[in-house]
């Protein structure tokens, strides 16, 4: 499966003798020893995964890609593993040069061997710069100092990075549905090689059959992303262990070097991963809040289509790995990565079932805490937001926080404009439903016209809707709105002036909406919406599962 554009070729120092796995494990533990002489007796730690060996010194980093050849990879010669040497410093310092340093030879001898000595090289190592390992997100969402904001510049950070890739030509052939089916597959074929236990055997097998009907479904689509530009030299690992915070900002590392098919993807498939083990790590309030903050970003709503065939393939990577690093072990230390692929394997279970989609509009004045609170229920309901606000600049080539110093009904807000972004955010919801999601249409739906909108939609897709109406006295509203404005940073551009506009022309909710309609109270603390019990009514109203829990032990939907 392994596809280069040019195979690496042995070069100066690299024609020597190809060291076995068994050599190349004394290579790394007589490394270590150097090293540990070299610090003066400090301790140097040995991290093994099933692709690597990282010496961790104190201040370095040193990672040595293992002899060996699998499906997906191919390090079986010395050229071979310094090409991806070279690769991996090239591709990780897009996202993280002050790590990334250089490639190093090791020379001397299996049992002696010296970091950037004379002679032949018999190995070569990537230097990073070595950083706390309690940094890393999977040790921040353990002990709960992953926060809501961490997720959202994390959105962003991604965001940005997969505008500025290189984007792949049809004629690349990357990311084309074969390609992403044979991956699909192979996952398949790996795990029934090593897994052999009846219950996981027979979830395996309907979990395949579910690929290739959704495959069916998504053939079309998928060939037209790649046409769209969606495909692109992405990170192409981008789960929680590669992330971390470094000097307070978070940091991305660690991507795939080694193989060009696995990095040239849809930028869906990398957003499923992260947002596939946010879940994992039990937090999946805020793999909802990810995949909302990258599309808000992005705009790429037509991505969800294919979110949730993703996020199955790469919770079955995730298996698959965990699979293969316990056919290395003695079978009597196999037992934490057996029950990592066993829950893999349910999580992909768990999506593959059909979604819960439905349509919500909030509607109250400026203030009234209708983002903010709606926020709650996006991450409880595995929702995604469609904001007014964002797409009517959108639509006009802006940033979402840019000024658009518009007065009242002008410009961008006159009613023509208007009128516009209602009917876009409404084209938007119809492929947020497509995907078995909830979308949440946000914006003031002062008007009865635009109500009607949202409603003769849901009703032509047949699906639920409800009306969140947002309610909070006008003094309360008038300080939101000044100290917004004070602090920057968000898309509204409402002032007090536009909220006394609004007051003054806003067409009340009618007696015949009042069975669509669900009230909040806008003054109450806004903690007590992040509440479960909060969005009872509206569950009840959707038809939603009433809790995460539910969710996550798959009596509801598995839409991620």
């Amino acid at each position: 499966m392994v596809r280069e554009g040019k195979p690496p070729t042995a070069g100066n120092g690299d024609r020597g003798v190809e060291l076995a796995p068994a050599g190349q494990a004394r290579l790394v533990a007589a490394l270590r020893d150097a090293l540990r002489a070299r610090a003066g007796s400090g301790e140097v730690r040995l991290i093994e995964t099933h692709l690597s060996y990282v010496l961790l010194t104190g201040s370095h980093a040193y990672k040595i890609k293992k002899a060996l050849s699998l499906g997906f990879v191919d390090f079986s010669t010395l050229a071979r593993r310094r090409h991806y040497c070279d690769e991996e410093i090239r591709l990780n310092r897009r996202l993280a040069p002050a790590i990334y340093l250089d490639v190093v030879p090791i020379t001397g001898s299996v049992d002696a061997p010296q970091l950037d000595g004379a002679g032949a090289a018999i190995e070569y190592a990537v230097r990073m710069r070595e950083f706390a390992q309690e940094g890393l997100l999977t040790h921040e969402i353990a002990r709960g100092a992953l926060t809501a904001s961490d997720i959202d510049a994390l959105a962003v950070i991604v965001a940005r990075f997969h505008a500025d890739v290189a984007v792949a030509t049809p004629a690349a052939g990357h990311g084309s549905p074969q390609e992403v089916l044979a991956y699909a597959r192979e996952n398949f074929d790996e795990l029934a090689r090593l897994r052999h236990d009846p219950d996981e055997c027979a979830a395996l097998a309907a979990l395949s059959a579910w690929t290739e009907r959704a495959f069916d479904a998504l053939r079309a689509t998928l060939a037209s992303r790649v046409a769209a530009g969606f495909v692109r030299e992405c990170h192409g690992d981008l789960h929680l262990r590669n992330i971390a915070r470094i000097d307070a900002r978070l940091v991305v590392f660690d991507g795939i070097d080694f193989n060009d098919e696995l990095r040239w993807i849809d930028v869906m498939s990398e957003i499923a991963f992260t947002a596939m083990d946010l879940e994992d790590h039990g937090r999946r309030d805020l793999a909802h809040r990810f995949v909302d903050a990258y599309l808000s970003v992005t705009g790429d709503y037509a991505g969800l289509a294919l979110l949730s065939f993703f996020v199955v393939y790469r919770a079955l990577v995730r298996a698959k790995v965990a699979a293969l690093r316990a056919a290395q072990l003695p079978v009597g230390e196999r037992a934490a990565l057996d029950r990592d692929c066993r829950r893999y394997v349910a999580l992909a279970t768990r999506h593959a079932a059909p979604g819960h989609p439905a349509i919500v509009v909030t509607h109250g004045l400026s203030g009234s805490g209708k983002t903010s609170r709606s926020q709650a229920f996006l991450e409880q309901a595995g929702a995604v937001r469609v904001r007014t606000d964002v797409e009517r600049k959108r639509g006009a080539g802006m940033s979402a926080t840019a000024r658009t110093h518009s007065g009242i009904d002008v410009g961008l807000y006159d009613p023509a404009a208007t009128r516009a972004t209602y009917e876009r955010v409404c084209a938007l919801a119809r492929q947020v439903v497509a995907s078995g999601r909830v979308a949440i249409l946000d914006g003031t739906f002062l008007k009865r016209w635009q109500r009607d909108l949202a409603r003769a939609l849901a009703h032509q897709l047949h699906v639920p809707f409800a009306i969140l109406s947002f309610e909070a006295e006008r003094a309360t509203l008038e300080q939101r709105i000044v100290a917004r404005s004070r602090a920057g940073g968000d898309a509204s551009d409402a002032d007090l002036a536009v909220l006394a506009r609004q007051i003054a022309t806003c067409e009340p909710l009618a007696a015949e909406e009042s069975r669509d309609v669900v009230r909040c109270d806008a003054e109450a603390p806004l903690a007590d919406a992040f509440r479960p019990q909060a969005w009872h009514e509206v569950r009840a109203r959707l038809g939603l599962p009433e809790t995460l829990t539910e969710i996550a032990d798959g009596r509801g939907g598995g839409v991620a």
